[in-house]
Protein backbone atom coordinates (compact mmCIF):
# COMPACT_ATOMS: atom_id res chain seq x y z
CA UNK A 1 0.00 0.00 0.00
CA UNK A 2 1.26 3.53 -0.61
CA UNK A 3 2.49 4.26 2.89
CA UNK A 4 4.30 7.54 3.30
CA UNK A 5 8.00 7.88 3.90
CA UNK A 6 10.54 5.41 5.18
CA UNK A 7 9.55 3.05 7.94
CA UNK A 8 9.74 4.78 11.34
CA UNK A 9 11.85 3.22 14.08
CA UNK A 10 10.09 0.41 15.94
CA UNK A 11 9.44 2.75 18.87
CA UNK A 12 7.98 5.41 16.58
CA UNK A 13 10.99 7.64 17.24
CA UNK A 14 9.89 8.78 20.69
CA UNK A 15 11.09 8.09 24.21
CA UNK A 16 10.40 4.73 25.81
CA UNK A 17 6.74 3.86 26.42
CA UNK A 18 7.67 3.40 30.09
CA UNK A 19 8.59 7.10 30.30
CA UNK A 20 5.58 8.85 31.86
CA UNK A 21 6.84 12.21 30.56
CA UNK A 22 7.18 11.03 26.96
CA UNK A 23 5.78 13.36 24.34
CA UNK A 24 4.72 12.48 20.79
CA UNK A 25 7.20 13.20 18.02
CA UNK A 26 5.96 15.45 15.16
CA UNK A 27 4.52 12.57 13.08
CA UNK A 28 2.78 11.05 16.11
CA UNK A 29 1.46 14.47 17.13
CA UNK A 30 -0.05 15.08 13.65
CA UNK A 31 -1.73 11.66 13.80
CA UNK A 32 -3.08 12.10 17.34
CA UNK A 33 -4.30 15.68 16.79
CA UNK A 34 -6.70 14.45 14.13
CA UNK A 35 -8.54 12.42 16.78
CA UNK A 36 -9.49 15.58 18.69
CA UNK A 37 -12.02 16.63 16.05
CA UNK A 38 -13.54 13.22 15.29
CA UNK A 39 -16.63 11.63 16.79
CA UNK A 40 -15.55 9.12 19.41
CA UNK A 41 -11.98 10.45 19.08
CA UNK A 42 -11.41 8.10 16.12
CA UNK A 43 -7.91 8.24 14.70
CA UNK A 44 -7.44 8.25 10.92
CA UNK A 45 -6.38 5.37 8.70
CA UNK A 46 -4.97 7.81 6.16
CA UNK A 47 -2.85 10.94 6.45
CA UNK A 48 -3.70 14.39 5.07
CA UNK A 49 -2.31 13.35 1.66
CA UNK A 50 -4.44 10.20 1.45
CA UNK A 51 -1.58 7.82 2.29
CA UNK A 52 -2.08 4.96 4.75
CA UNK A 53 -0.73 5.83 8.22
CA UNK A 54 2.30 3.61 8.83
CA UNK A 55 1.49 0.69 11.17
CA UNK A 56 4.69 1.30 13.21
CA UNK A 57 3.48 4.82 14.03
CA UNK A 58 0.11 3.45 15.17
CA UNK A 59 1.78 0.70 17.24
CA UNK A 60 4.08 3.25 18.91
CA UNK A 61 1.10 5.43 19.88
CA UNK A 62 -0.67 2.37 21.32
CA UNK A 63 2.49 1.35 23.22
CA UNK A 64 2.67 4.81 24.82
CA UNK A 65 -1.00 4.65 25.78
CA UNK A 66 -1.90 7.65 23.59
CA UNK A 67 -4.16 5.54 21.38
CA UNK A 68 -6.08 2.32 21.90
CA UNK A 69 -7.57 -0.19 19.49
CA UNK A 70 -11.24 0.57 18.95
CA UNK A 71 -12.61 -2.23 16.80
CA UNK A 72 -11.54 -4.61 14.06
CA UNK A 73 -11.89 -3.80 10.38
CA UNK A 74 -13.48 -6.85 8.72
CA UNK A 75 -12.55 -5.62 5.22
CA UNK A 76 -8.88 -4.94 6.08
CA UNK A 77 -8.01 -6.86 9.28
CA UNK A 78 -4.38 -5.66 9.09
CA UNK A 79 -5.52 -2.01 9.44
CA UNK A 80 -5.76 -1.01 13.11
CA UNK A 81 -8.74 1.25 13.89
CA UNK A 82 -7.90 3.24 17.01
CA UNK A 83 -9.14 6.10 19.12
CA UNK A 84 -7.38 8.77 21.13
CA UNK A 85 -7.11 8.08 24.87
CA UNK A 86 -7.21 10.51 27.78
CA UNK A 87 -3.44 10.01 28.12
CA UNK A 88 -3.13 10.96 24.45
CA UNK A 89 -5.12 14.15 25.05
CA UNK A 90 -2.85 15.04 27.96
CA UNK A 91 0.25 14.38 25.83
CA UNK A 92 -1.17 16.82 23.29
CA UNK A 93 -1.97 19.35 26.01
CA UNK A 94 -5.71 18.91 25.46
CA UNK A 95 -7.26 17.45 28.63
CA UNK A 96 -10.86 18.26 27.72
CA UNK A 97 -13.20 15.57 26.48
CA UNK A 98 -13.99 16.02 22.78
CA UNK A 99 -16.96 14.24 21.18
CA UNK A 100 -18.81 11.16 22.37
CA UNK A 101 -16.84 8.18 23.64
Amino acid sequence: MGETGPEPPADGGAASAADPDARPNPAQRRYLLRGLSQAGSKLPLFDEDGQHVHPALVRACIAHGWAEPWFGNPLKPDWQICKLTEKGRRALGSPEQVGPR
